[in-house]
Parts: structure tokens; sequence; C-alpha cells
């Protein structure tokens, strides 16, 4: 193997074509039978192929939890770091060299309470990474304490009464923070999840995408109200942009304003009305995306946003090009206004 990246070819096509089966590694995955993750697990395995990277372009980075062992059973370059600092080290990983692809697997926990104040800061900077937040609603690795996600009144061994705290909301933390591609998927809908994870691959900038996911152990169930095969059609919307917002089985329910409130109206499938809502994830606002994120029936899933902006590398790369162009002066630098003497 070349001893560093550079020395690797890296032209898509260059050699025989990828299979999912190629970044599968030799580990045993070591998850309870039944977890979502597993499912999650197979269509990245799946979806990477199609993207014509090389495996040694790509990188997962995750922290502490469940989820965290997914760069084990990744044959790509990983890291495993410490809880809630994943996206620091894949910050640094990044811009230290931008010709790497890099995925951060995190969970509620990780990634939203100890690593709260870092998913915030690398999204705002539009760092490009892949983040993935699987969110099942509960501390799975550390027995069943509640999450930030967990809804109120949510009883745990850590809240044996019920829990008091107010859930988080992950698709309306990452719009304020202003991250350039947002969206959500369900662990049990692969054709959908590999979808929205094709779109998040090929996103530059920061692509936050929020997983339902099942803790079969510690809360199976977190999101059968509206994931499960009998109801979701009618509990859950899929967002395509340009289009109508319709969903149920027969396709007869929709989603217009009300002032400025989204309402659920019911209407023949052969006369569709015309003030439904339509789906604009380039909107330059956020407004229609965090109206969406609020919404509990029809819960909405796919792309909330996807914008363009210049990312954190770019920026950084053109700034110390500038840099550069001015000779450094530390003549002037050492007689400055900010010099001072000090006297012993």
């Amino acid at each position: 193997m070349a001893d560093t990246l550079d020395e690797i070819e890296t032209l898509p096509g260059s050699g025989p074509m990828l299979q999912a089966k190629d970044f599968k590694s030799d580990q045993m995955v070591r998850w309870c039978p039944g977890c979502g993750d597993f499912a999650i697990l197979s269509a990245v395995q799946k979806v990477l192929p199609t993207l014509g990277i090389p495996k040694e372009k790509i990188v997962f980075v995750s922290g502490i939890g469940c989820s965290s062992r997914f760069p084990y059973y990744m044959n790509t370059f990983g890291f495993h770091t410490i809880h809630g600092r994943a996206l620091t080290v894949a910050t640094g990983v990044k811009c230290s060299n931008p010709d790497l692809q890099v995925w951060v697997v995190t969970g509620d926990g990780d990634g939203l309470s100890i690593g709260g104040n870092h998913l915030l800061h690398a999204l705002r900077r539009n760092v490009d990474l892949k983040v993935l937040l699987f969110n099942n609603r509960i501390y799975g690795l550390t027995k069943g304490q509640y999450s930030p996600t967990s809804e109120l009144g949510k009883k745990t061994k850590s809240s044996p009464m019920g829990t008091i705290d107010i859930p988080l909301n992950p698709i309306a933390v990452a719009l304020s923070c202003e991250a350039s591609f947002v969206a959500r998927a369900v662990d049990t809908d692969l054709p959908f999840l590999s979808e929205v994870l094709t779109r998040a691959a090929k996103h530059k900038g920061s692509a936050f995408v929020e997983i339902f996911q099942n803790c079969i152990v510690f809360n199976d169930g977190a999101w059968d109200s509206v994931t499960a095969k009998g109801v979701r059609e009618e509990k859950m919307l899929k967002l395509a942009h340009g289009k109508p917002m319709i969903f149920g089985s027969k396709k007869d329910k929709g989603i217009r304003l009300k002032g400025l409130e989204p309402e659920v109206v019911t209407f023949d499938p052969a006369v569709v009305p015309k003030d439904l809502l339509i789906h604009d994830e380039k909107a330059p606002s956020a407004t229609l995306a965090d109206m969406l994120s609020h919404m509990r029936e029809p819960v909405p899933q796919g792309v909330f946003r996807d914008v363009a902006r210049p990312t954190l590398h770019e920026l950084m790369d053109g700034q110390i090009a500038q840099a550069k162009t001015v000779p450094p002066d530390l003549e002037k630098l050492f007689k400055g206004p900010e010099a001072w003497t000090v006297t012993t």
C-alpha cells in the first residue's frame, strides 16, 4: 500500500467498479439483533460504490455510542474518537485534506448532548462533512437513560418519574445553525434512505441527515406511531422539490397554509387543490423548511433544505492564499503600537 494518500491513484473509473462488499470490513458487526443500525450500515455500503470515489478517499469518524462502532465495519479509513468530539476531528481531517470525503456517524446523545456545541459550529461553518445522526430517542450503549430527543414524560432509568425536559428537534437545530443541506429518513425505508444518503454524499458543504432508528432493547418502537408499515403512508410526508405536499395511501391528503400555520386537507385525488404548499428546498430563506421541521403530523421526511454556499476549507484556502501575497514585515511587527517593555 502507498505510504501517503497522495501516492494513491484516485481517478474514478481507473480501476474495477466497486461493490457494496468492497466497503465491508472483516470485523464482526456487534449490534443487538434487530437493531436499526444494521439497515443504515447496509444502505451506506450500497450507496458508496455509486459515487465513483475510491475507498482510500473516504473517511468515517465517530464519537461514542452504539452508532459510533460504524468505522469498524467500513473498509475505509476511519477514526473512533471520544464522546461528542467526532465533529472536531472530522473538521481537522477535511480541512487538512479537502480531497477526502468525510462522514460523521453520531447519535442523539453523542451529537446533541455532549457534542451539541461542536455540531452547532461545524454546521454554521459549512464544513464539508456528511453528518448522519441516528435518533432512537434513548442512550443505548449506557443502557437506557433518556436522551436530548426523548419525549416529554419518558420514563427511564435516569428519569423514573418521567423526564421533564423538552426534547430537542434535530432538524430545527440544524436549520437554525444554517446547515446547507438538511434531511430526514427512516431506517426501515431502505430505498428512500439510500436516495437521501446519495443526495447528502453529493452535496458540497455541511450535510446533516437525521435518521429515525429503532433501539430494540431499550426503546423498541420509538417511532412506530409514524413509521410502522400500517400507518406510515398516513403519518409521514415525503418531500419532493417543486412538488405539492401530498401524502396518504390514496394520495388524498395535502398541506396548505391557514394563516401562518400548515393544515391538513383531504380531497379527491382526481382534483388536486391548487392552493397546496409547494416544496422548495432551494429557497434562500429557511422559513418553509423550519415550519416543516415543527410539523408533528404528518412528519416530513426527505430533503428540507439544499442550498449552496462556500465551504470552510474553501474560505480557509482563500485566506491563506491572500495572506501569502503580503510580504511579512517583522520590523513593523516588533515596533508596532502593541509593543511593550518589561522591566525587572
